[in-house]
C-alpha cells in the first residue's frame, strides 16, 4: 500500500516561499528529491511564483538540475504577478535538485510543496 506525505520543499525554511537570488544557473536550490531509484519512492512537486517587481521577469526552473537543461521550464511571470502555477506535480527522485533562477534578482518567490509517495 503507498503511503503520502505532505513535506514542505527543502530549500524552505518553515515552509516559506523561497526568494530566487541567482540570476544564472546553477539556480537557488528549491527542492531536493528523496534518495535512490526504488520505483515507488518519488517525490511529487508542486511550485506557484510570485514575481513582485514592477516590471516583467522571465524565471527558468531546472527540473533535475543544471546538468540537464532539456527538462528546464522557462516561464515569464508579469509585474505583481502570483501565485502562478508553475510545476503541476511532476515527479523526481534519486535526490535530483530543482534549482531556480531569474533575470532580476530577488524579486520572485517560490512557494509550494512536495507529496513523498513511498510503496
Amino acid at each position: 500500500m503507498a503511503t503520502v506525505v505532505k513535506r514542505k520543499l527543502s530549500g524552505s525554511t518553515d515552509g516559506k516561499a523561497i526568494k530566487v537570488h541567482e540570476t544564472a544557473t546553477l539556480g537557488t536550490t528549491i527542492h531536493t528529491a528523496v534518495t535512490g531509484t526504488t520505483a515507488g519512492t518519488f517525490d511529487e512537486i508542486w511550485l506557484w511564483a510570485y514575481n513582485g517587481h514592477t516590471a516583467a521577469v522571465t524565471l527558468t526552473i531546472e527540473f533535475g538540475g543544471a546538468d540537464v537543461p532539456d527538462q528546464n521550464i522557462v516561464v515569464t511571470l508579469d509585474s505583481k504577478a502570483g501565485l502562478i502555477p508553475i510545476v503541476p506535480g511532476l515527479i523526481l527522485q534519486n535526490a535530483m535538485v530543482v534549482t531556480a533562477f531569474a533575470d532580476t534578482t530577488d524579486v520572485v518567490t517560490l512557494s509550494g510543496f512536495v507529496n513523498r509517495m513511498t510503496d
